[in-house]
């Protein structure tokens, strides 16, 4: 394997772990997320659009987790980079939901944060 396919690869593993253990904590902990986030994001956005937020970044984060890690295998195994470049796509626009969240919260250290993984994700689809 070339270096590009293996950075490519380390790239989907570690979205994969990101992106799983995030939508199944927010499915385990629904009330303790959303406590946090209400209070968090409330003086921002209504408590109907944090919900809608919360339940549409839970379902982006397990798609595009299950992407990662089934397209992490197909790398290894296929050599086909098809499912991980639809994670890295889906991951980004869900990165792009959360990052707007934190902007409009004015929680600059948090949006700091999803940019960083936002670069990550961009570096990926380069090196697909």
């Amino acid at each position: 394997m070339d270096p590009k396919t293996i950075a490519y690869t380390f790239i989907l593993a570690f979205f994969a772990i990101v992106f799983i253990q995030s939508g199944i904590d927010k499915v385990l902990d629904k009330k303790g997320n959303l406590s946090f986030l209400l209070s968090h994001l409330g003086k921002a956005f209504s408590r109907e659009l944090i919900l809608l937020a919360f339940y549409s970044v839970t379902v982006l984060e397990l798609i595009s987790g299950l992407f990662f890690a089934i397209g992490t295998f197909q790398v290894l195994i296929a050599k086909n980079k098809l499912l991980g470049e639809i994670g890295l796509i889906v991951g980004s626009f869900t990165l792009l939901i959360l990052l707007l969240g934190q902007r409009v919260a004015k929680d600059y250290d948090g949006a700091r944060t999803i940019a960083i993984y936002f670069i990550v994700s961009i570096t990926g689809l380069l090196l697909a």
